[in-house]
């Protein structure tokens, strides 16, 4: 019966019609479009609560990155105010009235200072033309100014003020938010008396150049130290690869032109009298930590060059008109007693003096004159021995003479060796320059002279050695030549207080070549400790075209080195890496201190008020510091 049952149904739906079938399927369905319905406008709902959710967390993000963006620059705004004002306010604690030597009360004194009571309080931003801009204020919360570092230029006959400052500055806009901002660094306050012509000694520049022809091609970028000065035009240039060192000038810079040379990316210049050229990739902003001045006096070349010729024979290198004849170079005499001819071709000769007469309060033989006369072209070997000598060794086609000068020796008196082939002169005395009364050396070599020390790295002249070599023709630098005791920190070039009074000091002069160093090695590192001078009025005149005048090298050089100052009549293009000058602070704090005989020259000094005021600041450190 189930069998027929089932059958019996089956058969029963097989026979409905189409359109019977059809409402039974349509009213299955019946209430489905409702439910899609509500679906989607749940959907839709959730949307837009989450557009506005998001829309609602944008605009409070937004609006807390404005106003923290509004405190972030009110707080340097206020920085740069309280600044200016720090400034301000030292300069005008400098007496009106210069006065040299400089007092203990010639600095501008910290408490002149009022920016923390000034602006303890919240100062709006939104005064004057910025009345309308977005409101700001600022408060400035620390402030620290340090007792002034004073330090004076005795040969310009001026002083700077150095202070150390921390200021720390609160910024705040619309809201609650605030940021705050900490700077350090240092304030140099360079004081001047009047316009005033003073006579120097050339080592009074850790920088000079006479001729540098517009358009020549820029400096080298790097850390330059002492006085700087160009007869023409100093040339700068953007950071080119590999050149991407900044220009950083500890000293002031000045140049008689006008308009100084700026040299683009595309190794194009352009003229400017101003302190920066350019913006962008292109801008060129050298850090002239004591100024940059244009159109200065010139300052006039040596009018001749042999005074130091002269110094060998008197000490004293100013009394002859003209350079010394053959017959005055008759007065000389080598070890063996040979007087210098018109047919001398080499040797070493000093003056002696035979006779009470000529010796004075020495004992004959003595020594007279101010040093060494080096007949034809040496190598000159610098030696200290123990603690108060200097040795020279003059060698010369193999044959070698040694000068021993001792101060200390002969019971204070000094001693002066000389030792030449088979024969040996000991002197008493040393060599003085009669114009300081100095125990002072002077080493002429007639010819080209190559230089160097013991070895690389070891101390070439003495501890109060006073030295200068001067050379007719090349100086050739093949090693080394140091100050066994060295008188300023490297890098940082600053005068060591214990070598502040000591009196060692190597002065290189030429007239008629150039100042070279040569490679004994690749890429050798040479340091000369010492003022080196390269000025002749004859080169400048000729627009150096005689080739001479300048610094050149012989072989690749990787480092050159020098302490003291680099004095040119001409400038070329040498094979160095780098070059450091780091200028002997001692020339400049110290009155009249140089290599002896050195050559010399005049500079204006000073501005047009009774006391002319500069200002440098140089920031060290900027950081936000809202989260500490």
């Amino acid at each position: 019966m189930a069998k027929n049952l089932n059958l019996s149904l089956g058969q029963s739906f097989c026979r409905l019609s189409p359109a019977e079938r059809g409402k039974t399927v349509r009213a299955s369905e019946r209430g489905v479009a409702l439910v899609v319905t509500l679906l989607l406008l749940m959907m839709v709902s959730a949307l837009t609560v989450a557009m506005v959710i998001a829309m609602t967390s944008e605009t409070l993000i937004g609006g807390y990155y404005r106003n923290f963006r509004g405190s972030f620059y009110a707080a340097d705004s206020g920085l740069n105010i309280a600044r200016q004002k720090v400034v301000t306010e030292l300069k005008r604690g400098v007496p009106t009235t210069f006065a040299y030597p400089p007092t203990g009360a010639s600095c501008g004194s910290t408490g002149n200072v009022t920016v923390g009571t000034d602006y303890a309080s919240a100062t709006t931003l939104n005064a004057g033309t910025a009345a309308n801009s977005w409101t700001e204020s600022f408060k400035i919360t620390n402030v620290q100014v340090g007792a002034p570092v004073q330090l004076a230029n005795a040969q310009a006959q001026t002083y700077s003020c150095t202070y150390s400052y921390s200021l720390t500055s609160a910024g705040s806009a619309q809201g609650t938010e605030q940021q705050s901002i900490t700077e350090t660094g240092s304030i140099l306050v360079n004081v001047t008396g009047q316009n005033a012509n003073r006579s120097v000694s050339f080592a009074y520049f850790g920088g000079f150049v006479d001729v540098y022809p517009g358009g020549f091609g820029p400096l080298v970028p790097g850390t330059m130290t002492g006085p700087m000065f160009s007869n023409n035009a100093w040339e700068f240039m953007a950071a080119i690869p590999p050149w991407t060192a900044p220009y950083i000038f500890t000293d002031p810079v000045g140049q008689n032109w006008a308009d100084a040379y700026w040299w683009d990316k595309s190794w194009n210049w352009h003229l400017s009298p101003g302190t920066s050229y350019g913006s962008g990739s292109n801008l060129i902003a050298p850090n002239f930590q004591q100024g940059f001045n244009v159109s200065q006096p010139a300052v006039p070349l040596p009018t001749n060059s042999f005074n130091q010729e002269e110094a060998v024979i008197d000490g004293n290198g100013t009394l002859y008109s003209s350079a010394p004849t053959t017959a005055q170079l008759s007065v000389l005499t080598n070890a063996a007693g040979q007087a210098y001819s018109g047919a001398t071709t080499s040797g070493v000769f000093v003056n002696q003096g035979t006779t009470a007469a000529a010796c004075g309060t020495k004992t004959p033989p003595c020594m007279n004159g101010g040093g060494l006369f080096v007949q034809g072209g040496a190598d000159v070997q610098l030696i200290p021995s123990g603690s108060t000598a200097q040795v020279y060794k003059v060698t010369q086609n193999g044959t070698t003479a040694t000068i021993t000068i001792n101060p200390a020796a002969n019971s204070g008196a000094g001693t002066t060796v000389v030792t030449q082939g088979g024969s040996t002169l000991s002197l008493s005395g040393v060599p003085v320059d009669t114009l300081t009364a100095q125990a002072s050396t002077m080493v002429y070599v007639n010819g080209t002279m190559t230089i160097h020390g013991p070895g690389e790295g070891q101390g070439a002249v003495q501890d109060n050695a006073m030295i200068t070599i001067t050379a007719n023709g090349d100086i050739v630098a093949t090693g080394d030549v140091l100050y066994k005791t060295e008188p300023v920190t490297i890098p940082l070039d600053q005068l060591v207080p214990a070598v502040a009074n000591m009196n060692q000091v190597l002065g290189l002069f030429t007239a008629t070549g150039n100042f070279i160093t040569q490679n004994a090695q690749a890429d050798q590192n040479i340091e000369i400790d010492g003022s080196i001078a390269t000025i002749s009025q004859a080169d400048s005149a000729n627009n150096c075209a005689s080739g001479n005048g300048g610094q050149l090298s012989r072989g690749h050089i990787n480092t050159f080195n020098n302490v003291g100052g680099m004095i040119q009549s001409c400038i070329y293009k040498a094979d160095v890496n780098v070059e450091n000058t780091w200028f002997d602070r001692r020339f400049t704090s110290r009155s009249g201190f140089a290599p002896p005989w050195f050559p010399s020259t005049s500079i204006q000094t000073g501005g047009p008020l009774p006391t002319n005021v500069t200002s440098q600041v140089l920031r060290v450190q900027w950081v936000n510091t809202s989260s500490e």
